[in-house]
């Protein structure tokens, strides 16, 4: 006897994808500058710009999901399993 476990839909929409590349890229590179800190006071900086897009991916993802890209969005289709 199986009983599938239903999926809840959360995280698989382009707002929510959109938003997580954007603070992954942000995480990553604000850490590689940070790591490059010690050779060039640039660095630095670009730790504090880098960092930035962690909010700034946030607030993307939240106006992509108000435009209808997110889960139960008009604008979002699902794949069919």
């Amino acid at each position: 006897m199986t009983n599938p476990i239903a999926d809840p839909g959360h995280g698989h929409s382009p707002a929510a994808w959109t938003a997580v590349i954007i603070m992954l890229a942000g995480f990553t590179l604000a850490t590689l500058a940070f790591c490059l800190a010690e050779f060039s006071p640039v660095w630095i900086t670009l730790i504090y710009v880098f960092a930035a897009l962690i909010p700034i991916g946030a607030i993307v993802g939240w106006a992509l999901a108000r435009a209808g890209y997110g889960v139960k969005g008009p604008k979002y289709s699902p794949k069919a399993h």
